[in-house]
C-alpha cells in the first residue's frame, strides 16, 4: 500500500530553474497588500485610465463642450429674466455651472466602471494579487484631470462673456479646487451605483435621476428666496447648494466662509460613507 505525503509535510520546495521560490510566490499572492503596495497599484490603475482617455478622446466631449454650451446658453437666456442683465447674472451663474459640470462629469465614472465590469476586465484584476481598492480608486484619480479641465473651461467661458470674479487669483484657484474635490467625492456615489446596476445603461439612467434634482433643485441658477417655502426648505439642505454657495464666496469675494467648511465636511462624509460601500459591493460582485 502506498502512502501519499501532503505538500505541507513534504518540506520546503526547491526553487525552479529560474531561481523562483514557489512558496514565496504563493505568499505574495495570498498576503494582503501593504499600504505602499496599495498606493502603487492605485497609481498604476490611474495610469491605465489615462491611457484609455488618450485612446478614446470622445470621453472628453462632456468636459470640453458642455461647459461652453451651458455657460453661454444659461447666461444669455436667463440672465435678463433673473438678474436684469447678463453681467449681473454671471456671479450667480458661474459657480452654479461649476457645480453642475462637476456633477455631470463624475456621473460618467459609474458608467465607465460598469462597462469595464461587463467586458470582463475586472475578472482579470480579481486574479491579480492587488488591493481590491485599487481598480476603483485608480480611475477616479485619473478623473481629477477631467474635473479640472471642465472647471477651468467653465471659468474661462465666463471670463470671455464678461464675468469678473472679485476673489482674484486666489478665489478662482480655490473655487476650482473645491469644485474638483466635490466632483471626486460625489463620484463615489456613482461608483457604488456602477457596482450595483446590471448594465451601463441602467447606471446612466439612475445617475440622471439623481443629478437633475440635485442640480436644478438647488440655488445654482436662482436664489432660494424666490422659491415656494417647501421647495426653499429642500434647497437649503441640498448638498449641492452648499457647494454652490461656497464656490460663490470664493470666486466673488475670495472669502473662506462657513459654507466652505460645510462643503468640505460634506465631501468628506460622502467619501467615508460611499467609498467603503463601493469597495464592499465590488468585492462581492467579483
Amino acid at each position: 500500500m502506498t502512502t501519499t505525503t501532503s505538500a505541507a509535510t513534504a518540506g520546503p520546495v526547491a526553487p525552479d530553474r529560474r531561481g523562483v521560490d514557489p512558496a514565496a510566490v504563493v505568499a505574495r499572492t495570498t498576503s494582503h497588500p501593504s499600504l505602499r503596495d496599495t498606493c502603487v497599484q492605485t497609481l498604476a490603475m490611474a495610469w491605465r485610465a489615462l491611457k484609455k482617455m488618450r485612446r478614446k478622446p470622445e470621453q472628453f466631449f462632456d468636459v470640453l463642450i458642455q461647459p461652453l454650451l451651458f455657460t453661454a446658453m444659461f447666461a444669455f437666456i436667463f440672465g435678463g429674466a433673473i438678474s436684469g442683465s447678463v453681467s449681473n447674472y454671471l456671479p450667480v451663474l458661474i459657480p452654479g455651472i461649476l457645480a453642475q459640470t462637476a456633477l455631470t462629469v463624475c456621473m460618467a465614472t459609474g458608467v465607465q466602471l460598469r462597462e469595464d465590469m461587463d467586458k470582463g476586465v475586472f475578472d482579470r484584476f480579481k486574479s491579480l494579487p492587488i488591493a481590491r481598492f485599487a481598480p476603483l480608486a485608480g480611475p477616479m484619480i485619473a478623473d481629477l484631470i477631467r474635473y479640472g479641465i471642465a472647471s477651468v473651461l467653465t471659468l474661462l467661458t465666463g471670463l470671455l462673456i464678461g464675468y469678473r470674479p472679485g476673489g482674484g487669483v486666489f478665489g478662482c484657484a480655490a473655487g476650482v479646487a473645491l469644485t474638483v474635490i466635490s466632483g471626486w467625492s460625489l463620484a463615489w456615489i456613482f461608483t457604488w451605483l456602477g457596482t450595483l446596476a446590471r448594465s451601463a445603461q441602467s447606471v446612466q439612467g439612475i445617475s440622471m435621476m439623481i443629478m437633475f434634482p440635485l442640480t436644478f433643485l438647488s440655488n445654482a441658477f436662482v436664489p432660494a428666496e424666490t422659491l415656494p417655502d417647501w421647495l426653499e426648505a429642500f434647497v437649503k439642505v441640498n448638498p449641492v447648494s452648499h457647494v454652490v454657495s461656497a464656490v460663490r464666496d470664493l470666486l466673488n469675494d475670495g472669502a473662506v466662509t462657513a459654507e466652505v467648511g460645510w462643503a468640505v465636511v460634506g465631501c468628506a462624509v460622502v467619501v467615508v460613507i460611499f467609498a467603503p460601500l463601493a469597495v464592499r459591493s465590488y468585492s462581492r460582485k467579483m
